[in-house]
């Protein structure tokens, strides 16, 4: 909940607060109420810092949170009526002392006054149940640590895991470091505890001293000095902290030493960084360190390579069969007594995902009801029920996997909690995921980086820390495309999902739609007209491919702020009913109907959605026309029209001063007077990226080959010239100024043999990437003119070339102009010559295993 509370104060800032004000002075106690309002959050954002502290809640204390949420969605939606309705008023569609305005404005200060009432009942509530608690809230956790004994290893448990002990076994032995450091990264419960145990048993020979540190989640740095004094047969009492160091330092130089930091949440860096700093006497003296963490950045950070990090893999289903015959026959050494225990067996183990622990508790489970194949059927048929309730050990995978959630800062809990509405399974659109966050108010602009930006970098930090499976990324810099959660942890997000009150789910993990549901992942077999029981929906994403049946549903919900209906099958009147239930969304941030095939115009209409900041119809091949009423949409960040048929964009852009991403920019002919011209682009200063789309018809004027280079903060752009082969289209483009920061470009459909004329390393210097698909270019080379003068290496990094039959590049010269290249993706370049990989295919080459 703190994020909810940084945006709430964020938006109660000074200017925000002040227009707020003049918005409503002339309210009855409305300035009182509104500084009532911003005291009462901050008192409140004290007293949740100290929530998030508690392993446990009561059931009081949770609905008293619950209550809260409320509360500060109440009143972010006051506030955001507020901004909306200076807005309008600005820009003269309702009068600043008109009727509707007073009445407007008493009604404000009345609901500022409730909430504030009921925020000091809460406050109360909370001061009284925490109170006697913080001396336990405040005192120091220390850190637990605890040595390994061989004892506690378990030979069955290494099945599937044969393979990964060998590999890190062969990074220990080589000779390349003095001191190895290795590290073992994935989710709770996939074996990486089991693999290091394996490895210390296995590799006495080559350690004169051998140490295991079991890491709790809090970081003490005494508390492992003396744990690892102790395994190394000294004594560490009456020894300060720097004494203790000096000790270790003198092991460590004299003996060759494995060391294991097993389950590693965090790190003093610094710290860590003194105490191996001591170099061994003599460099054939090979010591190593097995780092095993949820948290790839924390191995890295600590540092192992990315080329000596292991990333145990999920068992498959024979793996996962013979682990579970283990665990569930352990009578029986393994044997399985008939058929039907093992068809009910073999479901049961379908559905742990191929996680070790979950295999090995629900087999044990299940261990004790060998007599009875209906108790196999009963806990099969509520698997999921039982992996989120309190039931026997089963629960020790949802809370292996808890404590990773226990662990993440609050601004990534609740971007987590979001992959709960989607299906068991289903592969989640990245751009999708992160759109509804920034159009929900989940993640905000932060110093130099939008908010488009933070999220990806956020959703890369859930891969990262193994809550998220990556599906498909970038091969160039790993941007992901798409992801995945595993069904555990999946489970574990409905569970807190349910508790947090964002959405309800039944028994098989499948989301109810309830009046208390936040967030709706709507799928065709789900009936809309729930939805106008609910006032308090924020985001509604479509999960489903089938046709969504409408009705005037809609109109209900008041609260929406994410709104996704893309590659629904809304024929043209289903849209036009759509469109006008949409306009009265007042509150939308986010709005997406990519591919829908219905939608032949953006309407007048659209005006109305004043607080819209991302708005994506991308792949609406239909669509014709957009309403030059789009142009008032001044809190739009991302517009986003790629691969639709529109003649044009209407006049007026320059207008969208926040525009950070525009897609689908078509240039057409000056002659028209309706369209946006290149030069209106001048005034998006904020730009981040830009893709434009050229055809015969379109025209750049003398003033506006410039404009690209007073863009200072784009940093992609991408021409789609539409199999274009005017040349003076190509002359036209050859007289762009590219803009002196950009990082990434794009030519697509250029059907032309040479590269712009600007395409040189002087005037793209600071180029990484570079993507060529579908063309008709002979070579990649710079301008001829820029040639003769001087010479220039690019910086170019990535490089993808894709159906260009026509390129007769010699990959060495390509190497030669491009130093820095280590990424490179090719595909139906079959004259390219000499490449290291097959050109006959697509082919990826790395410089170094990225």
């Amino acid at each position: 909940m703190s994020y909810l509370v940084e945006y709430l104060i964020e938006k109660l800032g000074d200017q925000v607060f002040s227009a707020l004000v003049e918005e409503t002075k002339f309210a009855l106690d409305f300035r009182s109420e509104l500084d009532s309002m911003k005291t009462q959050i901050e008192i409140m954002k004290a007293f949740l810092s100290d929530t998030e502290n508690l392993k446990s809640k009561t059931e009081t204390l949770k609905t008293t949170l619950v209550k809260i949420r409320d509360l500060f969605y109440e009143a972010d939606n006051i506030i955001t009526d507020c901004l909306l309705r200076d807005k309008y008023r600005q820009d003269g569609f309702c009068a600043k002392y008109s009727p509707q305005e007073l009445v407007f404005k008493i009604e404000t200060g009345q609901k500022l006054k409730d909430i504030n009432s009921r925020l000091k009942k809460t406050e109360e509530i909370l001061r009284a149940y925490l109170t006697p608690q913080y001396p336990s809230i405040q005192g120091d956790v220390t850190y637990q640590v605890s040595g390994f004994t061989s004892q506690e290893f378990d030979p069955s448990e290494i099945i599937g895991l044969k393979n990964d002990i060998e590999e890190i076994k062969g990074w220990i032995s080589s000779n390349d470091e003095v001191l190895h450091r290795v590290g073992i990264v994935g989710m709770g419960g996939l074996g990486k505890t089991t693999i290091a145990q394996k490895i210390f048993n296995e590799v006495s020979i080559q350690f004169e001293k051998k140490i295991w540190v079991s890491v709790s989640q809090n970081f003490n740095e005494e508390s492992i000095m003396r744990s690892m004094l102790e395994q190394f047969g000294q004594d560490s009492s009456g020894s300060d902290k720097g004494q203790m160091l000096s000790k270790i330092h003198r092991v460590l130089k004299d003996q060759t030493c494995l060391i294991v930091m097993d389950d590693v949440w965090s790190m003093n860096l610094d710290w860590w960084k003194k105490l191996f700093s001591a170099p061994p006497k003599s460099t054939d003296r090979r010591s190593c360190i097995i780092i095993t963490t949820r948290n790839e950045e924390m191995a890295a950070s600590m540092g192992v390579q990315n080329s000596k990090i292991h990333r145990p893999k999920v068992l498959n289903e024979n793996e996962s069969w013979s682990l579970f015959r283990l665990f569930a026959f352990s009578a029986s050494k393994g044997d399985c007594p008939n058929s039907e225990f093992e068809k009910v067996g073999r479901d049961i183990v379908s559905k742990c995902g191929g996680l070790p622990l979950a295999i090995k508790t629900i087999a044990a489970l299940l261990a004790s009801k060998i007599h009875s194949v209906g108790e196999w059927k009963k806990i099969n048929e509520n698997f999921h029920e039982l992996t989120r309730e309190n039931y026997s050990s089963i629960t020790s995978v949802t809370a292996s996997l808890q404590l990773s959630y226990d662990q993440l800062p609050s601004h990534l809990k609740l971007c987590l909690l979001c992959f709960s509405i989607y299906p068991e399974d289903f592969d989640v659109r990245a751009d999708q995921l992160v759109r509804w966050w920034v159009g929900e108010g989940l993640v905000h602009d932060k110093n130099t980086k939008t908010a488009t930006e933070l999220g990806f970098e956020y959703l890369s930090e859930l891969v990262s820390r193994c809550l998220v499976d990556v599906v498909q990324r970038r091969g160039y810099d790993g941007t992901v495309y798409s992801c995945k959660m595993h069904d555990l942890v999946r489970d574990m997000t409905i569970k807190v999902a349910e508790d947090e009150a964002f959405c309800s789910f039944d028994g098989k993990g499948k989301q109810r739609f309830t009046v208390d549901s936040r967030w709706l992942g709507f799928s065709s077999d789900m009936d809309p007209k729930l939805w106008k029981k609910n006032s308090k929906l924020r985001a509604l994403l479509l999960v489903s491919s089938n046709q969504v049946p409408l009705n005037k549903n809609l109109e209900f919900l008041k609260s929406l702020r994410a709104l996704d209906f893309s590659y629904n099958k809304l024929d043209t009147v289903e849209v036009e009913k759509l469109w006008g239930w949409i306009s009265s969304l007042k509150r939308l941030g986010y709005l997406n109907l990519s591919g829908v095939a219905g939608l032949k115009e953006v309407p007048s209409s659209i005006q109305k959605l004043r607080n819209l900041q991302l708005l994506v119809l991308t792949e609406c091949n239909n669509l014709i026309r957009v309403h030059q009423s789009i142009t008032n949409l001044k809190r739009l960040v991302v517009l986003d029209l790629g691969s639709c048929r529109h003649q044009f964009l209407p006049r007026g852009l320059e207008r969208l001063s926040n525009l950070r991403e525009l897609s689908g920019f078509r240039l057409a002919s000056q002659a028209n007077t309706q369209s946006c011209k290149l030069l209106e682009l001048e005034k998006l200063v904020q730009l981040r990226v830009l893709r434009i789309n050229v055809n015969s018809e379109s025209e750049i004027s003398e003033n506006e080959y410039e404009v690209l280079s007073h863009l200072k903060n784009l940093l992609v752009f991408s021409i789609d010239a539409e199999d274009c082969k005017d040349k003076k289209i190509f002359e036209m483009l050859d007289r762009l100024s590219p803009s002196p920061r950009l990082q990434e470009l794009y030519l697509r459909r250029y059907r032309h043999e040479v590269m712009p004329e600007w395409f040189n390393p002087e005037q793209l210097s600071t180029l990484q990437y570079l993507c060529i698909e579908n063309g008709d270019l002979a070579n990649i080379k710079m301008n001829p003119e820029f040639e003769v003068g001087s010479y220039s290496a690019w910086n170019i990094e990535g490089l993808c070339l894709k159906f260009l039959p026509n390129l007769k590049e010699d990959w060495k010269n390509l190497e030669l102009n491009m130093p820095q290249l280590r990424y490179v993706e090719v595909s139906r370049c079959f004259n390219l010559k000499n490449f290291p990989c097959s050109v006959d295919k697509p082919a990826v080459w790395r410089k170094n295993k990225y």
